[in-house]
């Protein structure tokens, strides 16, 4: 029972007991006195016992008495100084150093009593001082000893509080000369990096400092000031995209689903580092399988694993490595072919697909096509393991449907075009640039996909199934195409962009009538929604009308336009750090376009092209040798110049 007379605290200010009984009557100050000489206003109130802590049972003499101690600054500096003594005496025994002790216990040990008029002034001390923690998982009115460690720390921080602006102004002329005192500084840059990875808007340090606030000019101060080094790639981050994979794991697929069971095998071909195989292929003498990975059998349209993929809109692939749009752990489950080995041994299983199942005439055109669901063994292949093997009879026919495609492809005016590319990998820090072969095999890979696109297409269409078509307008292609890499360059910049939409419509870059990309399940969030209006349809659920396909469509091909500039933006970046690596680099520069005294130089290894005013002005596809400068990676550019 607190007692008439005791010191209370009520929301952690010194507050008189005046009244007891079922609730306690308080006196607190509610303005204190000023130096003018206006007097301190007090207030009264009844609480419960819940809402007051007794600091001391008393009796005080008053409350002003009890405040006007609290203000006596000579007793202030010796309660400093004794608890202080009181510190060094607890922690001499480390046994005891972070036991907690009690407000009277401290006072005792410190001022030798701890009396009712000075208990707020010694509570007031101790709750700000440097050597003393409150207990916060206890007894308010316990205390725990701070380490060494602790003090500085938090001496440090008081002294930085009461010399910011000093502080600041030094900081600001550091950061003028690009001279900071690091590690210390690092932490002031913050609002720098949250810039230069489009985090925010503003930096007011950049602001202070003299500098333009924009992303690029914040890489180059994190860069000129040592906080960040040319491997910090920050074009991911800067256009919202995350450098992770999605992390919500698709359910299994299900066990008790009536598939077809194909006996043939299916022939899964990509590059050597590809990773997450979602298409095969196969030919039983009859019909042509193109057999695709079936994560929709789990995934439902607005699912948390649908709305992550259609906000990421693909998987992100950049040298660091591959930001996927379904989980890493879906893979095994879902890419063809991994889930029929483990630790390199067979486990027994088939691979789950969604197989289209294509009838050609002579001419390699479709004359019947179905969507199936499937059990499928898949064998893997590099392009190059596939060449080798373009003879056999298991490849050979499907080389043969290729080659027909094609044809047909173009005799229907398709535009092919094939300029340098190259695979850009890194090492630790060492980046290499690689110029990508074209194996046949990767062009006959191409033409199953485009059979499987327009297959998908026109069973879309003739079931009225709400689906994405991809379009293309007729291209304007001048009669004067060059030979060579010119003539490539120029056909490239007669293309029309394509679009994406519900309304079917000839995609005359491909020379289809019509066509849909639906061969990338795992990383193309139109081709997952096309694979899961495909299965509604043969489940026969209900299928996203036309408005909410295209709200979908608009959706994920927006977001995989986003990671597609990502990619190029962070594939940019590393051909520049790989620059800054070899100093003394040169290479080849084929020119592909004339303009007066200038011409745009291609650089096959590079994949890179550049417009400079050579020595003389060049024939088309007429050759120099380039050197590298100016090398200016957060603005993501390099001048080329002539050897």
């Amino acid at each position: 029972m607190i007692k008439s007379k005791s010191l209370v605290l009520y929301k952690k200010q010194p507050a008189a007991v005046t009244e007891t009984g079922e609730k306690y009557t308080i006196e607190f100050c509610t303005a204190p006195a000023t130096p003018t000489g206006k007097k301190a206003q007090y207030a009264t109130q009844k609480v419960r016992d819940k809402d007051i802590i007794l600091l001391h049972e008393g009796p005080i003499s008053s409350l002003e008495a009890v405040l006007t101690a609290a203000e006596n600054v000579a007793v202030a500096e010796e309660m400093d100084a004794k608890l202080i003594e009181a510190w060094e005496l607890l922690v001499s025994d480390d046994s005891t150093a972070t036991e907690p002790i009690s407000v009277k216990d401290l006072a005792e040990l410190s001022l030798g009593s701890f009396s009712a008029d000075s208990s707020w002034a010694f509570y007031k001390k101790l709750s700000s001082h440097t050597h003393f923690a409150e207990n916060i998982d206890g007894d308010p009115l316990m205390f725990v000893p701070r380490t060494e460690d602790e003090i500085s720390a938090l001496k440090k921080k008081l002294y930085e509080k009461e010399h910011e602006a000093d502080i600041r102004a030094a900081l600001i002329a550091r950061l003028k000369e690009k001279k900071l005192d690091l590690p210390g500084d690092a932490k002031y840059m913050q609002e720098v990096e949250a810039l230069a990875l489009g985090q925010t808007d503003k930096s007011k340090l950049m602001k202070e400092a003299g500098f333009k606030e924009t992303p690029e000019k914040a890489h180059k101060l994190l860069l000129d000031t040592g906080i960040w080094t040319i491997f910090k790639n920050p074009h991911p981050s800067r256009r919202g995209l995350s450098m992770q994979s999605a992390t919500e794991h698709l359910p299994h697929p299900p066990e008790n689903e009536e598939r077809l069971e194909l006996d043939c095998t299916a022939w899964a071909i990509d590059n050597a580092w590809s990773t997450d195989p979602d298409d095969a292929i196969s030919y039983d003498g009859t019909y042509l399988w193109v057999h695709i990975a079936d994560p929709a059998s789990t995934v439902t349209p607005d699912s948390k694993i649908d709305i992550t993929a259609r906000n990421r809109g693909s998987t992100l692939y950049i040298p660091e490595g591959a930001a996927r749009m379904l989980s890493e752990e879906s893979l095994e489950d879902y890419a063809l072919g991994l889930c029929e080995y483990k630790d390199g041994k067979p486990t027994g299983k088939k691979s789950k697909a969604l197989s289209f199942r294509l009838r050609l005439d002579e001419n390699g055109a479709i004359t019947d096509s179905a969507v199936i669901k499937t059990l499928v063994h898949v064998e893997r292949l590099t392009y190059e393991q596939a060449d080798e093997r373009r003879d056999t009879p298991e490849l050979a026919p499907l080389f043969e449907i290729a080659d027909r495609n094609l044809k047909r492809r173009t005799a229907s005016g398709a535009v092919s075009i094939e300029l340098p590319e190259v695979h850009i990998s890194l090492t630790g820090q060492e980046v290499t640039i690689t110029p990508t072969e074209k194996p046949l095999a990767s062009g006959m890979i191409r033409e199953m996909m485009l059979l499987a696109g327009e297959a998908a297409a026109k069973f879309a269409f003739k079931n009225g199934i709400p689906f994405p078509f991809v379009s293309q307008e007729k291209p304007d292609i001048p009669k004067d195409i060059p030979a060579g890499l010119a003539g490539q360059y120029r056909l490239r910049r007669s293309m029309r962009s394509r679009s994406v939409g519900v309304t079917p419509s000839q995609h005359a870059g491909l020379g289809l009538g019509m066509y849909s990309q639906v061969t990338s399940p795992l990383r193309r969030y139109s081709d997952l929604i096309a694979h899961i209006q495909l299965r509604a349809f043969l489940d026969g659920r209900d299928l996203l009308d036309k408005d909410t396909m295209l709200e979908r469509i608009s959706a994920g091909d927006a977001a995989a336009g986003n990671a597609s500039k990502a990619e190029r933006e962070s594939n940019m970046h590393w051909t520049l750090v790989y620059l800054r690596q070899h100093p003394n680099w040169t290479g080849k520069g084929i020119a592909v376009e004339i303009r007066g005294k200038q011409a745009v130089f291609l650089i096959p290894e590079l994949a890179q092209e550049t417009l400079i005013t050579p020595r003389k002005v060049p024939e088309l596809n007429d050759t120099v040798t380039l050197k590298a400068g100016n090398i200016n990676i957060p603005e993501l550019s390099v001048t080329f110049q002539e050897v």
